[in-house]
């Protein structure tokens, strides 16, 4: 499992308050564990908030990040630094105003978690976000299992594994990714797409978030909002990370990344050790 959450912007004159946070507080611990529980979740006995909820909570209480003795085999966190974005040139972290010239605030994560239950024991799950990415999105990828036995031999070498994205922004929409047969007497196979799109099927863009969740808040819908227990079983998930990143250190010790680019080259490591990649986005 993938899960994406990117930013094309910097700071956006948000110092005083980014400085303190970094991007574990400010977007993995709700942005991204939402979309993890939600994807990790079994199905509710019922369409009500609290019984969502409470199928939230069992996957933040059985999950842990995957080397509690080695934090580096299970997170990254890396800083930009000045590149281009759109064709034009933008600062680095340390530059914008209001940093400090020798922070040491992550603008990228990137978790390993793993879910000690039935249906998810020993499927990683990977989160990554980050500021000054190359484009804003948010995608939940499921890559499927290899069969247990592949009847295509001559074709082992190419096949791929099929993944199912969902896409949550900025173009809603579900896509599956499988192999397919080449036309020819040869056995050959490719990587080929189907796509569902929200605005294309319905002829209209779907509803802004933060309009929903106004309008549910006025509705006194809490389906989408999180309750007390969720919150710190989240919190207990992380903390260990959180202990480690804020402690003092120097500032050649945190991974840098231009501006521009998907984060920095050990977010790369950190799946390139267990035989995969990030997803091309």
């Amino acid at each position: 499992m993938q899960i994406t959450v990117a930013e094309t912007v910097g700071l956006e004159g948000r110092a005083g308050y980014y400085e303190t946070a970094g991007a574990l507080r400010d977007m993995v611990q709700n942005h991204l564990m939402q979309l993890f529980c939600l994807t990790a979740m079994e199905p509710p006995n019922a369409l009500m908030a609290d019984s969502i909820r409470n199928e939230k909570v069992k996957v933040l209480q059985a999950t842990h990040l995957a080397d509690l003795e080695n934090l580096e085999l299970s997170a990254i966190r890396g800083q930009y630094t000045e590149g281009w974005m759109a064709g034009k040139q933008v600062p680095g972290y340390r530059q914008e105003e209001g940093a400090s010239l020798t922070s040491t605030t992550g603008t990228f994560a990137a978790i390993k978690l793993y879910i000690d239950n039935w249906r998810w024991k020993g499927v990683p799950f990977y989160l990554r976000t980050g500021k000054r990415l190359p484009k804003k999105m948010s995608e939940i990828a499921i890559q499927f299992r290899e069969v247990p036995f592949l009847m295509f031999q001559s074709a082992s070498k190419q096949a791929n594994p099929n993944v199912l994205a969902m896409r949550i922004q900025p173009d809603e929409g579900i896509s599956m990714r499988f192999e397919v047969k080449t036309p020819g007497t040869s056995l050959r196979t490719r990587s080929v797409d189907m796509n569902f799109r929200y605005d294309s099927a319905f002829g209209q863009p779907n509803t802004d978030a933060y309009s929903r969740l106004l309008v549910d808040a006025m509705l006194g819908d809490q389906t989408l909002f999180t309750r007390g227990d969720e919150v710190e079983a989240s919190w207990r998930i992380l903390t260990p990370l959180l202990n480690v990143w804020d402690a003092p250190a120097p500032a050649d010790r945190i991974p840098l990344y231009e501006a521009g680019s998907w984060g920095p080259v050990e977010a790369e490591l950190l799946l390139n050790q267990d035989g995969r990649r990030w997803r091309r986005l």
